[in-house]
């Protein structure tokens, strides 16, 4: 690390924390301006986010080197609160970034009430300095701190519009939510009572095959499986997503459940490397494969947007589950992963989104009755077909890329003597099938004849943002080389 990057880097890592937490602050205690205070705060933070990047990235390609553990308030580990940014911490506060900059634009069109501004900023922002303090914190029990931050503002978000609907979601999505975490805390404790610490690279080292740690492994990660609505514990997620209003139903699929599949990831990565064995390797892609089919057939049957987008995906989470076989023969895979789940997060917040404006201009999300609304705005359906089309995994898209790369290591554990690998080869390539059919219900009555009818008239915000997203997430394939020299700086990962 070169000396200017080595004085730099954990100031503006502790500045993004401060940077975070006082927006959401000044957005809380200053409401009526909440709205200004929330699109300052998302420029001032996406900026600070980018010029972190760059800091980290001109470290140079030493991994060691690159990763930065920052001691809050001058106490290490095991005493302190470590924070620590490495290329995957990088890679998803850069996806948040983006994502989160985008839903505060169409927010600033979406959310109009003057009532409902003074509630849904504060909300978004203090879930967005919930996210940033998540990828950046280096111990099991601050982890556990940002799930809550992350979780109660999302629930809240879910019910702030206050009718029947959100908040009987938002109820459901809540009581997943404590279970999820308090199966979470126990596996901490079990942790720290067994080890005597909670920063994750000392429990790395420590850590062992025993009872207490797969006690703790199961518990952890069905409380993560919980929060990202992994199949079968996704219960609350179409509730949550077909009542919540469209940026927060953005948010939720591209950026919250994304979060807890990062923990799941990163916990197995490291803490309970050494329980990763054959056999829960194909458990976990065997509910991958259920989980791509059973969340297709439920987004082909659904009869509303949003619920069909929902389930969606339900369906393309399945892929991350898949990808843990593959990491057992190919430990490198797991930037692949990442790399899927960052275009997936990236298209189905535009999908979200396009389906948000639809939504507001025709009063419903009702597909049958949709065909007049969609006739009429072809730029909010070419921005729901390009964000399709990149979650089907067509060429010359970032989820073609995504699906290309799993595929290849899919038939690397064919090559490798895996007779399961045929298994896992054949949904990738069938999921993307099943996805092109769900997609193409959704723009299919815009190709009908029939009468154009606009609707009510909507913010040039939300016909701009969600093509625009719709574009990053397309042309994501061509940032696939950064993303993965990115993600290479991991120190310890394969």
């Amino acid at each position: 690390m070169t000396p200017a990057n080595a004085e730099w880097l954990p100031a503006a890592i502790a500045g993004l924390v401060a940077l975070s937490l006082v927006v959401a602050v000044l957005a809380t205690a200053w409401p009526r301006q909440a709205h200004r205070v929330g699109l300052l705060g998302a420029l001032a933070i996406t900026a600070w986010v980018l010029g972190l990047s760059a800091l980290f990235l001109n470290a140079g390609p030493d991994p060691e080197a690159a990763a930065t553990r920052v001691a809050l308030g001058g106490w290490e580990a095991p005493l302190g609160l470590m924070l620590h940014l490495d290329g995957l911490s990088m890679t998803l506060l850069v996806l948040t970034a983006v994502v989160g900059l985008a839903t505060s634009l169409y927010s600033l069109g979406y959310v109009h009430d003057r009532i409902e501004r003074r509630q849904f900023w504060p909300l978004w922002l203090w879930l967005w300095a919930g996210l940033n303090m998540l990828f950046l914190s280096g111990d099991a029990f601050n982890l556990y701190i940002t799930l809550e931050v992350v979780s109660l503002s999302a629930v809240a978000l879910v019910a702030f519009t206050g009718t029947a609907a959100a908040v009987s979601g938002a109820v459901r999505y809540l009581l997943v939510n404590i279970l999820g975490s308090l199966s979470f805390l126990m596996g901490v404790v079990l942790l720290f009572g067994e080890h005597g610490v909670l920063d994750l690279l000392l429990l790395e080292t420590r850590t062992e095959a025993g009872p207490t740690e797969r006690m703790a492994a199961v518990l952890m990660t069905a409380g993560l499986m919980l929060k990202a609505a992994l199949f079968p514990l996704h219960v609350w997620l179409a509730p949550a997503h077909g009542s919540a209003p469209a940026p927060v139903s953005a948010v939720l699929s591209g950026l919250v459940v994304t979060g807890s599949f990062y923990l799941i990831l990163r916990l197995w990565m490291g803490v309970f490397a050494p329980l990763a064995t054959p056999a829960f390797g194909i458990l976990v892609g065997m509910l991958g494969v259920a989980a791509l089919v059973w969340g297709s057939l439920q987004a082909l049957r659904a009869g509303r947007l949003k619920s069909i987008v929902a389930y969606s995906t339900v369906a393309q989470f399945g892929y991350l589950l898949i990808a843990f076989p593959l990491m057992l023969v190919d430990p490198g895979a797991w930037r692949v992963v990442v790399f899927f789940a960052v275009v997936h997060a990236l298209a189905k917040a535009s999908v979200f989104l396009a389906a948000g404006t639809l939504q507001h201009a025709a009063g419903h999300d009702r597909l049958a009755d949709l065909g007049d609304v969609l006739r009429a705005r072809p730029r909010t359906v070419f921005a729901l077909g390009l964000a399709g089309v990149s979650l089907m995994g067509l060429p010359f898209t970032g989820g073609f890329i995504a699906k290309y790369l799993l595929l290849e290591a899919g038939l690397g554990t064919v090559l490798a003597g895996s007779v399961i690998g045929v298994l896992w080869v054949l949904a990738i390539a069938g999921g993307g099938l099943l996805a092109a059919a769900y997609i193409l219900r959704m723009v299919a009555p815009a190709f009908h004849r029939g009468h154009e009818d606009a609707g009510e008239a909507v913010s040039p915000w939300m016909d701009w943002v969600p093509l625009g997203l719709a574009t990053v997430a397309a042309l994501a394939g061509l940032s696939g080389t950064l993303t993965l020299n990115t993600l290479a700086l991991t120190p310890g990962a394969p």
